[in-house]
């Protein structure tokens, strides 16, 4: 049985058997690396933006407990959408970590803040 199947990195026919995807070794190879990549460039641009929100979080919680500007924090390149984990005190507000740093966005004196918190034994 005869099919017009074509190699999806080169377009070459693919002959052998009927769930043959590559025309070759070689192209099987470089989809693989492509793909890989791809999975890679996405993993290493979350882990990038996780190390600088926890970053900022450590530089400005000197004291354990801080209070600051929603927006000074994103303008030092702070994202919110990234955290490692999350933990719900007994009133239900959740706090969000970037590792062993969390934040609970506020809203004090109608301004947007996040209060920045250190991650303590008694949340586990």
């Amino acid at each position: 049985m005869l099919t017009n199947r074509k190699c999806p990195v080169c377009g070459s026919p693919v002959k052998g058997r009927s769930d043959k995807l590559f025309c070759s070794t070689k192209c099987k190879s470089i989809n693989q690396y492509e793909t890989r990549q791809v999975e890679e460039g996405f993993y290493l641009q979350v882990d990038r933006q996780l190390k600088i929100n926890r970053k900022l979080l450590k530089r400005y919680n000197r004291s354990g407990y801080t209070t600051m500007r929603r927006a000074e924090l994103i303008t030092k390149g702070f994202d919110p959408k990234f955290f490692t984990h999350h933990w719900k005190n007994k009133k239900g507000d959740v706090y969000l970590f970037c590792y062993d740093y969390g934040f609970l966005p506020l809203e004090r004196d109608s301004k947007d803040k996040y209060l920045i918190v250190k991650w303590q034994d008694y949340m586990k």
